[in-house]
C-alpha cells in the first residue's frame, strides 16, 4: 500500500497572459506521489513551485492556459473498486465539490490570508463539513472540537468562539490546519506553510503536520525554499529551476550527493555554523525572465560549469540511480568530470556525521 502512486504529474506546461506579453512558467513538469509519503518542492521564488500546485487544485488565476499536461490522482470512493481521475479534465464546479478539501486540502504560508476576520474558527472549521458532506451543525461542532484538539489546540471548546485576531500566529496555522484535514484528505499540499512564523514555533508546526500525517496516513507535499525543513520532513526532493524540474532524489541523495550545479548552490547558500568563512554564499544573477523563455538550460547564465551545449540545448533527466535524476550535460558520458565543489563536499560530510549522531 505505502508504494502505490496517490498522485501523478506529466508534462504539466502553463503560461500566463500579461500585459507584458505570455510568460511560460511551467515548462514539462513531472512530479510523483506515493501513499504515506512526503515529497518536497524546493527553489527560488518565481521557480514555478506554488503553480504547479495549484494547477492541480484548481486555483490558477483567469489568465493561465495549460496548454498540456496531466495531474493524475488515484482514490477509491466507499466500497467501489479504485479509480484514477485527470484533475485538469474535471469540471472547476466538480473539482470544488469533490476534490478540493475533500480529499485535497492546501495550507497556505499567511494564516490571516486563509481565515475569515469576521468569523468565529468554530464556524469555519464546520462550514465545509455542512455544505459538503451533509453534516449536522451538532456532529460538525463536534467533529471540529475534536480536530483542533487534534492539532494541539488546548481547550478547544473554548476557542471555536475565538475570532482569528484572538489567536497567536502559531495557533492560527494550527487552526489553517484543521480546516484543511476537516474533509479527510489523501493529500495535503503545505505552501510554505512556516514561513510566517517564528523558528521555535515552525518547528513545532513542522512536528505537528509530521504526527498527523502518522496518525492519518496522509501523503504530503511540501512547497519550500527552506532546506532546513526539507530536511526535516522530506521522503523525496524535487528542485525545481525557471518552471522546470531539475533534480529529483531521495532526501539523502539530494542533500550527500547532489548532481546538479543549481542544487550544489542551494546547499552552499545555507547557513553553516561549523565553518570559519564569515560570508554566507548566494548564486550569483537572477533567475530568468520567462517572458523571453531561454535557449538551452535556463541555469546556464549562473552555472560556473556551464558548456557550450548548454547555451544551445536543454539537457534531458539523466538516470544517476533508481531514484536520483538530474538534467545537467556534466552527467553525459562525454562531458569532461567535474567534482562537486571542495567547499561544500566538507560541508556535506559534517552534515552527514552530525545526522548519524542522531539516528
Amino acid at each position: 500500500m505505502a508504494n502505490k502512486t496517490i498522485l501523478e504529474i506529466k508534462d504539466l506546461d502553463i503560461s500566463f497572459r500579461t500585459n507584458a506579453g505570455v510568460i511560460h512558467a511551467i515548462r514539462g513538469v513531472n512530479l510523483l506521489l506515493k501513499k504515506g509519503e512526503t515529497v518536497a518542492i524546493v527553489g527560488e521564488s518565481g521557480s514555478g513551485k506554488s503553480v504547479t500546485m495549484k494547477a492541480a487544485c484548481g486555483l490558477l488565476d483567469s489568465n493561465a492556459t495549460i496548454n498540456s499536461g496531466q495531474v493524475l490522482y488515484t482514490y477509491a470512493e466507499g466500497l467501489e473498486p479504485e479509480q484514477t481521475v485527470d484533475l485538469l479534465q474535471l469540471p472547476k464546479k466538480q473539482l470544488r465539490k469533490t476534490i478540493n478539501g475533500n480529499r485535497i486540502a492546501m495550507v497556505f504560508q499567511d494564516p490571516m490570508t486563509s481565515l475569515d476576520p469576521t468569523m468565529q474558527i468554530g464556524k469555519q472549521i464546520m462550514e465545509g463539513m455542512i455544505l459538503y458532506r451533509g453534516m449536522s451543525k451538532a456532529d460538525a461542532w463536534k467533529r471540529s472540537v475534536e480536530l483542533l484538539e487534534l492539532v494541539g489546540i488546548t481547550d478547544a471548546e473554548k476557542r471555536m468562539k475565538n475570532y482569528p485576531h484572538q489567536l497567536s500566529g502559531g495557533m492560527r496555522q494550527r487552526v489553517v490546519i484543521a480546516i484543511a484535514l476537516s474533509g479527510s484528505p489523501d493529500i495535503l499540499i503545505c505552501d510554505e506553510p512556516t514561513t510566517a512564523l517564528d523558528v521555535t514555533i515552525q518547528a513545532k508546526i513542522l512536528e505537528l503536520i509530521k504526527e498527523v500525517q502518522d496518525r492519518l496516513g496522509l501523503s504530503v507535499i511540501y512547497i519550500t525554499h527552506d532546506l532546513g525543513v526539507v530536511a526535516k520532513v522530506a521522503d523525496y526532493v524535487n528542485v525545481m529551476y525557471a518552471g522546470k524540474i531539475v533534480e529529483v532524489g531521495k532526501v539523502d541523495e539530494i542533500f550527500y550527493e547532489p548532481a546538479h550545479p543549481y542544487t550544489w548552490g542551494l546547499l552552499s547558500a545555507m547557513p553553516d555554523l561549523d565553518t570559519d568563512d564569515d560570508r554566507l554564499y548566494s548564486i550569483p544573477g537572477s533567475p530568468p525572465n520567462l517572458l523571453h523563455e531561454p535557449k538551452g538550460d535556463a541555469f546556464t547564465p549562473r552555472n560556473a560549469f556551464a558548456m557550450r551545449i548548454d547555451e544551445k540545448e536543454a539537457p534531458p533527466l539523466f538516470k544517476i540511480s533508481d531514484t536520483h535524476y538530474a538534467a545537467t550535460w556534466l552527467l553525459h558520458p562525454d562531458a569532461p568530470k567535474v567534482e562537486l565543489p571542495e567547499g561544500l563536499r566538507a560541508r556535506l560530510e559534517r552534515a552527514k556525521k552530525e545526522a548519524e549522531k542522531y539516528l
